[in-house]
């Protein structure tokens, strides 16, 4: 079973309405201020043929770090949409803002009795919200352990190049978030901007115990060894197979995952860790 845990699909009217969404929110901004809407955004029969394409099995769709409440709501109710016209193929996230208070919490619920299965993608630097200390994250963060909601972070490097979001949530931060709240199961995205190379501390690896890193946009960031270098710091059962589709084809961030682990390490990174994370029955 092949699971991408890291895809991004959104409603079709969303491509016609650039200018007016980009005015109403940061994040939206941030990622898609100078993209092309037919190369950045896809819709869920665009995720699930490249799917088909590509031998994914299922995929976990995210929302992004919104901060309109609407827009987010639209784009919830898309991802849940999706999850029940193709059954079984993909699994919803939903994307709130902390910072919304009790909203945000009855977002996530509305969100959760549709069919979500976990929260995120959040976009601190964007929202506008500390991981390690803002308070506003309290209450959402206990509703996600309760419920047993894995929650999804964008990370993102302290060096190398620039690009569209991505925001100053490196490894400092989000170790913080890990330690501030140990009973939340974090998936950082992105390898969580090299966090996990800092496992090789004892205290770190420690702190860490209740996360996974995952693969999105790999090809952009690192050499495919980063697959290895991850399997070995933080451990083979913590990394996650995310393409950041439609950045990227599943299947372009797959081949560097099989080129670099071991076959049972690879079964383990492209579905084996993430059915377990989120308690998936193997295909036949």
């Amino acid at each position: 079973m092949i699971v991408d845990v890291h895809t991004h699909i959104l409603p079709r009217s969303f491509k016609g309405r650039m200018d007016e969404l980009a005015a109403r929110d940061a994040t939206f901004l941030a990622l898609f201020a100078k993209a092309d809407p037919r190369k950045a955004m896809a819709t869920a029969p665009e995720l699930v043929r490249a799917m088909d394409e590509d031998g994914v099995d299922v995929a976990v769709a995210l929302g992004y770090g919104w901060c309109d409440p609407d827009i987010a709501h639209e784009a919830n109710d898309y991802l849940l949409d999706a999850a029940e016209r193709f059954k079984g193929r993909i699994i919803p996230f939903c994307s709130v803002h902390p910072g919304w208070g009790e909203a945000a919490l009855r977002e996530v619920e509305h969100c959760v009795a549709g069919g979500a299965r976990g929260i995120g993608e959040l976009h601190p630097a964007s929202q506008g919200f500390s991981l390690a200390k803002d308070r506003r994250l309290g209450p959402l963060m206990r509703y996600a352990a309760t419920h047993d909601l894995p929650v999804v972070v964008h990370g993102s490097e302290p060096v190398g190049h620039a690009y569209p979001g991505k925001g100053d949530t490196g490894p400092a931060t989000l170790l913080a978030a890990a330690e501030r709240f140990p009973r939340v199961r974090f998936i950082f995205a992105h390898w969580g901007g090299g966090l996990p190379f800092y496992a090789l501390m004892p205290e770190v690896r420690r702190a860490l115990e209740n996360t996974w890193f995952d693969s999105a946009a790999t090809p952009f960031l690192y050499e495919p060894g980063v697959f290895a270098a991850v399997a070995r710091t933080a451990g083979p059962e913590r990394v996650l197979f995310g393409s950041d589709f439609p950045l990227l084809r599943p299947k372009r961030v797959a081949a560097q995952a099989l080129g670099a682990l071991s076959p049972k390490q690879a079964a383990a990174a492209l579905g084996g860790n993430a059915g377990t994370l989120l308690g998936l029955q193997p295909r036949d």
